[in-house]
């Protein structure tokens, strides 16, 4: 499967079969988070992966919408430093992006738990100090989301997308 075909195959995974994910995929996932471009060749982010099964129902409970992590075979926890760089968050969201889709092409599901709340400050600090409080995260590192891993229970159907036309410009902004 090439990077395009696992960008065409991707799906938010959320059912996952009770079937361990060897260590070799994972290690190959982190390679590929350790791997995305960071501003400036930054160290910003940094990623904990978790695969003690009474861990990843603690975290579970981080927000109502990552329940999911109760069924996955593994998490990726994907942090930023402020303190490293002012795009902390850029580089931390394109890593999310690579797990994502090194997941896929290794024929694994996986779902995207957002911690990190822009709009609501409060929210946030309840889920990411629940994350650091769990995974013993330092003050200084802002927890950007969970992506949960494991085996998909099945394909799901393809997603109705918005017309290209209304999202994708030429040369201008058009409305």
């Amino acid at each position: 499967m090439n990077v395009f075909e696992a960008i065409q195959k991707r799906r938010e995974m959320t059912k996952f079969l009770d079937q361990p994910i060897p260590n070799e995929r994972l290690e190959q996932i982190l390679e590929a988070a350790y791997l995305a471009p960071s501003g400036n060749n930054l160290p910003s982010r940094e990623f904990i992966l978790i695969t003690n099964r009474e861990k990843l129902d603690e975290l579970a409970n981080a927000t109502p919408f990552v329940s999911w992590l109760k069924e996955a075979k593994a998490a990726i926890a994907v942090t930023g430093c402020p303190e490293v760089s002012k795009y902390w968050l850029q580089d931390a969201s394109i890593a999310c992006g690579f797990i994502w889709l090194t997941a896929t092409e290794l024929g694994l599901g996986a779902a995207f738990g957002a911690i990190y709340h822009s709009q609501d400050q409060e929210e946030s600090k309840k889920r990411e100090d629940f994350v650091r409080t769990a995974l013993n995260i330092p003050s200084d590192r802002r927890v950007v989301a969970i992506l949960g891993l494991g085996y998909p229970e099945k394909e799901p159907p393809a997603k109705e997308m918005v017309r290209k036309e209304s999202i994708i410009h030429y040369e201008r902004f058009q409305t």
